[in-house]
């Protein structure tokens, strides 16, 4: 029952003060448009914001892929490099194998001249030494040949892994590149329409918009959520919040000393009648 007549009385304030002078009326309609305006300024800016870091986070994205994408490359390049080091050691094992029989086929042929069983034994060594050799050449390309076949997979397998990659990263830099158009074509539209309503701001109160965005990491607006302020959440005086439901002034919080704002619930606006604050947008916050 308080409450409500709490609310009567408002509105009888209202009404009062709404059938005073031309120009205080005036001034109050201002005030009023004033709040409204430097609310629609902080939307836009906080989109403003938005849309800039979007605009910086995507050459960094792009940068990111093309990097992972770089150092998929370098792994290709370096099973290439092993597949072909392993080709070429085994290429030399059977180049020192047929070396080493064409010895042996010269040294069977010496043996046949031998004519002394020390000659003889002498060729004899030398073809066993050479055969020894050639069991070593081989068994070391088994080894290269076995080391061979998970390489030629690995290779296959980055190859194909790198095209497709190279397909997603090109169609990731084209949907960028057309994110970042866009980007800078809202960007450029909301821009004329801030430079659009601040031309209807009181300058003194578009000042101290300006001057609280700076100082208060880009937001200047604050909305009265049951009797506190949404950006520092400090409880409101019961005065001050009387005085903030009236709009007949920007008012700024006592605590953090962004610009308040009050958006009225559905019942109250009926109770108060068609002079009372219409429904706002919901506003960042960031104490």
């Amino acid at each position: 029952m308080l409450f409500r007549n709490a609310k009567t009385a408002i509105f009888m304030s209202r009404t009062r003060r709404a059938r005073s002078s031309g120009g205080s009326m005036l001034k109050f309609k201002n005030m009023v448009s004033d709040v409204k305006l430097v609310v629609q300024l902080q939307e836009l800016d906080n989109r403003i914001r938005e849309l800039q870091h979007e605009a910086a986070s995507l050459p960094r994205h792009i940068g990111a892929i093309e990097k992972t994408l770089e150092s998929h490359v370098r792994r290709l390049e370096a099973n290439r490099a092993a597949l072909a080091a392993n080709q070429r050691e085994r290429k030399q094992l059977e180049a020192d194998i047929q070396s080493q029989e064409q010895k042996i086929s010269k040294l069977r042929d010496q043996m046949l001249q031998a004519k002394t069983n020390e000659q003889y034994g002498a060729f004899r060594h030398e073809i066993e030494f050479c055969e020894k050799e050639i069991r070593k050449h081989e068994d070391r390309i088994l080894e290269r040949m076995s080391e061979s076949e998970p390489l030629e997979q690995n290779v296959k397998a980055a190859e194909a892994a790198l095209l497709k990659e190279k397909q997603q990263v090109e169609a990731e830099k084209s949907a960028a590149r057309e994110r970042t158009a866009g980007d800078k074509r809202q960007l450029d539209e909301i821009k004329q329409r801030r430079a659009e309503m601040v031309k209807t701001v009181t300058p003194s109160i578009y000042s101290e918009y300006e001057r609280i965005r700076k100082g208060r990491k880009g937001i200047a607006v604050a909305e009265a959520v049951d009797g506190s302020c949404s950006a520092c959440h400090m409880t409101l005086r019961l005065q001050f919040f009387q005085d903030l439901r009236l709009d007949e002034r920007v008012m700024f919080c006592e605590s953090c000393g962004r610009i308040m704002f009050y958006t009225p619930p559905p019942a109250e606006v009926d109770e108060l009648g068609p002079g009372a604050q219409g429904e706002s947008p919901s506003v960042e916050t960031n104490p």
